[in-house]
């Protein structure tokens, strides 16, 4: 067997050190010390972290990098950037979709990003950006694993040929049935439509991730339908709900009664940490509410979380760099999550909690993964949020497919610089 790449002196997340990583045929074949074998390309990690690839379970390709068209969202707020949509959608061409979902792909691979989770509205009878996006998951699977959710942003019930419009992108290979229940014009429909949304799901054998109580509301509670939907027709693990927020207002009694149901059910939760403290408690003076739902909270229940970015440069949102270490770190603030364990959680949030919930087989740093994994400039997973560190190596299926040069950073934990070599760096010197 041919060792196609090897990595030596590798830190892994679970703090393994000292590791070499061979790769063959795209799969990884051996994790072990000092290992004593030839090989095509040798990577020398230098003790830092190598680390499975990052994951995005909850992203809007078909609106990213469409800032300023037609025009800004002058208030941020959610529902100016829901109307914000509504007007560039009749402008939508199928080049500019995906020129821009290319535009964003490219920079996706630079950050170590190499998995993506998209939900495109189907509530343009035209379909534009559905048949972009398929277009553009061919193009990109050599580098990228990109899943498409079938997204009526107007409300399932609300917008007049949703439904069709639905059945027609499942039908034309879109993976996963979405839905976004507080948008509906009543509880009563956005109930219905989460049962109605989770029976297509079932009769296909798809998976569910639904936008779920986007909202400062306390009562917008549809997460409560969708765990009993799922455990009524089976689809444990198959289900995220996103986003969440209402949960933030919600009194701790019924909290307590709702964090249970979810766990039984087996529904995943997905935050988007950047755009949830963002959009929400618009309303409100002071004290002001976060907006991030309870993630500690919901990772005590049992309940698997990740995090998503959602947005980047689009109508709701005129930030991001596809750098989930920034949203990693946006979680881990809002939620007050600064336990060592729980900054190391809050990273599995952006990497194998999210994998996990995506159904991403071959995940992972272990023999038989796929030989995808990304080199970073980092000792372990919380310096790489701290830092949020360079990604110096990029590898899909064992080939290096980006590379960025080290570049001087504030001091590791162990104390040592982080500068690779001196004539990259030459200090100021005064007078």
């Amino acid at each position: 067997m041919t060792i196609e790449l090897l990595v030596r002196n590798a830190t892994l997340p679970d703090g393994r050190t000292g590791l070499d990583i061979a790769c063959a045929g795209g799969k990884i074949v051996c994790v072990e010390p000092d290992m004593s074998v030839e090989a095509r390309r040798v990577l020398d990690a230098g003790g830092r972290l190598v680390s499975p690839p990052f994951v995005d379970p909850h992203f809007h390709m078909d609106a990213t990098l469409s800032l300023g068209l037609p025009r800004m969202n002058e208030s941020g707020t959610l529902l100016e950037g829901i109307a914000l949509w509504g007007e560039l959608k009749p402008l939508l061409t199928h080049e500019a979709v995906i020129e821009r979902a290319l535009r964003y792909c490219d920079l996706a691979v630079s950050q170590g990003l190499l998995a993506i989770r998209s939900h495109v509205d189907i509530c343009d009878d035209r379909l534009v950006a559905v048949e972009a996006l398929l277009e553009v998951k061919k193009r990109v699977a050599p580098y990228i694993d990109l899943q498409l959710v079938a997204f009526p942003q107007d409300g399932f019930f609300r917008s007049p040929n949703a439904e069709r419009n639905l059945t027609r992108a499942l039908d034309m290979g879109v993976d996963i049935v979405g839905g976004i229940p507080h948008f509906e014009r009543t509880m009563e429909d956005g109930a219905r439509s989460v049962k109605a949304l989770c029976e297509i799901a079932a009769a296909r054998g798809l998976m569910v991730d639904m936008h779920c109580d986007e909202t400062d509301d306390p009562m917008s509670r549809h997460i409560e339908t969708l765990a009993y939907e799922t455990q009524r027709l089976g689809l444990a693990g198959r289900v995220a709900g996103s986003h969440l927020t209402s949960m933030h207002s919600m009194d701790n009694y019924y909290v307590s009664k709702l964090l249970p149901l979810i766990a039984e059910a087996g529904v995943a939760a997905i935050a988007n940490p950047l755009i949830n403290i963002t959009l929400q408690g618009r309303h409100d003076a002071y004290p002001k509410r976060r907006g991030q739902t309870r993630v500690p909270e919901l990772r005590k229940a049992g309940i698997l979380v990740a995090f998503g970015h959602d947005c980047v440069m689009d109508p709701w949102y005129s930030l991001g760099s596809a750098d989930m270490l920034e949203v990693a770190s946006m979680g881990l603030h809002v939620g007050q999550m600064t336990a060592r364990e729980a900054m190391r959680y809050a990273y599995d949030c952006v990497t194998v909690n999210a994998a996990r919930i995506m159904g991403l087989e071959g995940y992972g740093l272990e023999v038989g993964c796929h030989a995808d994994f990304v080199l970073l400039q980092a000792v372990d997973t919380i310096e790489a949020i701290r830092l949020k560190a360079r990604r110096l190596t990029v590898v899909r299926r064992g080939r290096v497919i980006a590379e960025t040069p080290p570049q001087v950073t504030a001091l590791s934990l162990d104390g040592r610089p982080e500068t690779l070599d001196p004539a990259d760096y030459v200090p100021r010197r005064e007078g």
